[in-house]
Order: structure tokens, then C-alpha cells, then sequence
């Protein structure tokens, strides 16, 4: 690690540093530094445990939620090569959605806390193999193969979601909240819960550094990879699926967060280079910071009204992609 890079990842650490004790302070009402110590030091009164209880493990839950996109677009941008390529093409979001927005309207017996992120990841799942078996059966299980596949049964999805939500909600459960959700809205955990999510991050992180070298290699080209010994055909489908779990984690806990995993990776590459070994920890780090601030925005822009998250990234990451794709098209 030379010194460039040892300063881009010491300015990045205190970056979200800084943006996580903004995002604490940040909301409804602003709360001082102070606030926040005296809450973490145990003081009994109704603000300090508002803070504990509400507002501190939304601020982590973002800065993790983030750290997955960012993880997710390095993976993604990986396999398929392109540095346009976005997390939620391969359908994996959208299959998510559909399985949380079934959590929201349909009455299963079971509180929706623990339910929601099961059904988040068995949709991201049956989406997945819904693309990787149209591709197979296609005979195209390759990236541009996939890449089409997944675009298509991605708005088929979509088209499936609106419909229940149409279709299901009632005066019990308001259209209004699934809609919120579907636009990104980070899902407030538990104490506990917020240690599970950071639990799937670890996983995540453990599970793409597995593939971090593939990733290289794949980058060098079909034929180059497949004469450093990589069995491509192979690889790109199990790249795939461990990308779909990331989305998956960052779904269930997030809903549908556009544009993240596609700055997080540009960013973290211009910090410490292609190689993805350190590419994919520092796309987690950018997502938390990028997720931590918009979060905060979100919360405090509009008091007592909160903006979704998703309409929030959007409108700071359209642009950001209107000049990648102009970039790239000069280039």
C-alpha cells in the first residue's frame, strides 16, 4: 500500500467518522454532540432514549446499508466489465422488492420485522436463478447474456409489484407505506437486529474478498482470464449470485436505494486503484458515507416530513451518471 493510498483510506475513515456524528445529530430536531455522549452514557431522560433506541441504530443501519450497494456495484462492475453497470440490473432488487412489498400487504402471521428480510432475500434469490436458468436455457450464460436477462425479468418484476400493491393494499395497510419503502427508506432495527445486519455485512465482505482475484482476472478480457487458468463459464454465474446476495441484505433493510452502487465503486477506484482486493473494502466504505449523509438529508430536510432516501440519491446521482455515460462515450 503506498502513501497515497494509505491517506485516501485515512481521509475516507474520517469522512464517515464525521458523517456518522452529523447523521446523529441530524433530524427532526437538531441535537448537540453533547446529546448524543450523554445518551450513549446512559442518561435516563425521554430524548436521551429517543437517540439510543430510534435515532443511533438508524444512523448505523444506513452507514451498513451503504456499505453493501458500494460492495454490490464493485461486484457487479466487476463481472460484467462495465463501469455503468448498476446492482439492480440482474433483476436481484427487484426481485427483493417484490418479496418485501408481499411481507408488507399480506397477513402471514408472523411480525413483519422478521419476515421482511426473509422474503427480501428469497425474492433476490428466485430472481437470480430466474436469470441465470433463462440464460442457460437461452445458451448465453454469459455477462452480456445475463445482463439482458436480467433487465427483462427485472421489469417483469416491477410490473408484478405494482400490480399487488395495487391489488392488496386496503385501509389496514396504506399504499402510502409500501410506496415509501419501494423509495428507499432505511428500516429503523433494533439494537439487536442492527448487529445482525452488521453480521451480513462481515459475511458479505468475507464472501466477495473469495472472489476479489477472479474479479481481476475477468477484467483482462474472456480469453486472457481463461489462460491464467480462471474457468470463466464457471465464475461469472457464482460472481453473480454472491452479488445478489449483497443486493439482497441491502434491500431487505433499505428498500430500492438508486444510484449507490454505481458512484460508490468510481469513487473508491479513483482512492485506491482497480485491484479489487482493495477496491471492494473501499466500495463498502464510500457506500456508508455516500448512504450516511443522504440519510441524514432525508431525515432533516423537510421537518417534521421525511424525504425517501431513494428520491434523495437519485437527484445527487443522476447527474453523477450523465457524466460517467458522457465520459465513457468520449472516451
Amino acid at each position: 500500500m503506498n502513501r497515497r493510498t494509505t491517506r485516501a483510506w485515512l481521509i475516507a475513515t474520517a469522512v464517515l467518522v464525521a458523517a456518522l456524528l452529523l447523521a446523529a445529530c441530524a433530524g427532526h430536531e437538531w441535537s448537540s454532540p453533547r446529546a448524543i455522549y450523554r445518551a450513549l452514557a446512559g442518561d435516563d431522560s425521554l430524548r436521551s432514549r429517543l437517540l439510543l433506541q430510534w435515532r443511533l441504530p438508524r444512523v448505523f443501519a444506513a452507514a451498513l446499508v451503504g456499505a453493501l450497494l458500494g460492495l454490490s456495484g464493485a461486484v457487479f462492475q466487476g463481472v460484467f466489465r462495465n463501469p455503468l453497470a448498476e446492482p439492480y440490473l440482474l433483476g436481484a432488487s427487484g426481485g427483493a422488492a417484490l418479496g418485501a412489498t408481499v411481507a408488507l400487504l399480506v397477513p402471514l402471521g408472523v411480525p413483519q420485522a422478521y419476515v421482511l428480510p426473509v422474503l427480501a432475500f428469497a425474492g433476490a434469490w428466485g430472481a437470480t436463478a430466474l436469470v441465470l436458468g433463462v440464460s442457460r436455457v437461452a445458451g448465453a450464460l454469459d455477462a452480456a447474456g445475463m445482463l439482458l436477462a436480467g433487465v427483462a425479468i427485472a421489469a417483469m418484476l416491477g410490473a408484478l409489484r405494482s400490480f399487488l400493491m395495487l391489488a392488496l393494499s386496503d385501509e389496514t395497510v396504506s399504499l402510502q407505506v409500501v410506496m415509501s419503502w419501494v423509495l428507499g427508506g432505511i428500516q429503523t432495527p433494533s439494537w439487536p437486529g442492527l448487529g445482525l445486519l452488521a453480521l451480513l455485512c462481515v459475511a458479505c465482505l468475507l464472501a466477495t474478498s473469495r472472489i476479489a482475484h477472479g474479479l481481476d482476472l475477468l477484467g483482462l478480457g474472456t480469453r486472457a482470464a481463461q489462460g491464467f487458468g480462471l474457468d470463466v463459464a464457471r465464475f461469472t454465474p457464482l460472481a453473480v449470485i454472491v452479488g445478489s446476495l449483497v443486493v439482497a441484505a441491502a434491500v431487505a433493510y433499505g428498500g430500492l436505494v438508486a444510484f449507490v452502487g454505481l458512484a460508490a465503486p468510481h469513487i473508491a477506484r479513483w482512492m485506491v486503484g482497480p485491484l479489487h482486493r482493495a477496491l471492494l473494502p473501499a466500495s463498502a466504505l464510500t457506500g456508508a458515507i455516500v448512504v450516511t449523509i443522504a440519510d441524514a438529508i432525508a431525515r432533516s430536510a423537510l421537518p417534521p416530513a421525511e424525504i425517501p432516501l431513494g428520491l434523495v440519491t437519485a437527484v445527487a446521482g443522476g447527474p453523477f451518471f450523465i457524466v460517467l455515460l458522457a465520459r465513457r462515450l468520449r472516451s
